[in-house]
């Protein structure tokens, strides 16, 4: 994969990815009760999951900057 490649999935795939996840939440929110009486901890839930994709991967970028 070249970097054109990359920055176009950048640019085009992230934003369409948490407009997909958005509305899965927003789905789980309305259509499960479960989900509904337990929000706050869904809600952590639902922020941890991306916070620790970026952290990962911010992580790893920066060693992979200081390794060079």
């Amino acid at each position: 994969m070249d970097r054109d490649t990359r920055f176009i999935l950048l640019v085009l795939g992230l934003p369409i990815t948490g407009l997909l996840y958005c509305g899965l939440i927003i789905a789980l929110m309305v259509t499960q009760p479960f989900v509904r009486a337990n929000s706050l901890w869904f809600g952590f839930l639902f922020f941890l999951i991306p916070f620790t994709i970026a952290a990962v991967t911010w992580i790893r970028a920066s060693a992979k900057a200081y390794r060079n």
